[in-house]
């Protein structure tokens, strides 16, 4: 249950909200044409988040530098609201599970502004997002990777997959690690938590605050190979999230950017 009245409404006022702004991105991703398409799909989709966020009541805290274009962003997985604070403040291409396309408008509005869909367990799949990130990133374009495969509470980092780092390799482009705390915990999503009921949840609440930690990038070029530029960007990720701040007593800070 949402609990008093006020909360029910406002979780409804928020959601009705959401969707009406994932209905304008999806109009927005397919009208997109040309040849600077991909950046103005990429570019609704950023403002689309900040709109999201504001809406449901989440504030941003930014703490180091967020990356200019043309990298790959490694973070930890928390959440559905990952690739959101993240795209909000530093422009880029999701890489999403195949599972969001049958998400009602949300997997719609996602497709139509270029999301990458990988399936989880299919080769042939890892492979065609790959070859599509790759070509992403030819374009100039940032990709947004979630390099553990799931979520977890937050509370630590899992084993990074290598797949996307040899990408990076290949381009001889940076790495820029990203690591995600929220405030309160709760808002992970993880084990047999299912959307809906979650995301009335968040919307009930008053508040909450997401951090978002940009650490500095990796140079693909310095490491050997895929598994080693895993592994690094697996310890800086986890450095990182050792020093977000956890949760307080006072309260969310609204998108104000500090040095980590």
């Amino acid at each position: 249950m949402l609990g008093p009245a006020g909360a029910v409404l406002r979780a409804a006022a928020r959601t009705a909200g959401v969707v009406r702004i994932a209905i304008g991105l999806a109009a927005r991703g397919r009208a997109a044409c040309g040849p600077d398409a991909a950046r103005e799909r990429t570019e609704g989709l950023a403002a689309a988040c900040r709109a999201g966020l504001h809406v449901l009541g989440i504030e941003v805290e930014v703490r180091g530098t967020p990356p200019g274009d043309g990298v790959l962003l490694a973070s930890n997985h928390v959440s559905y609201l990952d690739p959101v604070a993240i795209a909000a403040v530093a422009s880029c291409v999701p890489i999403s599970k195949a599972d969001v396309l049958r998400w009602p408008i949300f997997g719609p509005a996602a497709q139509a502004t270029g999301v990458l869909f990988v399936k989880r367990g299919e080769r042939s799949s890892g492979l065609e997002v790959m070859l599509a990130a790759e070509e992403t990133l030819q374009r100039g374009l940032s990709v947004l990777n979630f390099a553990e495969g799931t979520t977890t509470m937050g509370d630590r980092v899992l084993p990074f997959r290598r797949g996307l780092f040899g990408v990076a390799l290949r381009a001889g482009i940076d790495v820029v690690p990203v690591a995600l705390r929220y405030d309160p915990p709760e808002l992970a999503w993880v084990g047999n938590a299912t959307f809906v009921p979650h995301f009335l949840r968040l919307a009930a609440r008053r508040r909450a605050r997401v951090t978002v930690t940009f650490g500095a990038p990796l140079s693909a070029r310095s490491h050997e190979d895929s598994a080693g530029l895993a592994a690094a960007t697996h310890a800086r990720v986890t450095a990182l999230l050792e020093r977000a701040p956890s949760s307080t007593k006072e309260g969310p800070t609204p998108w104000r950017k500090t040095q980590p």
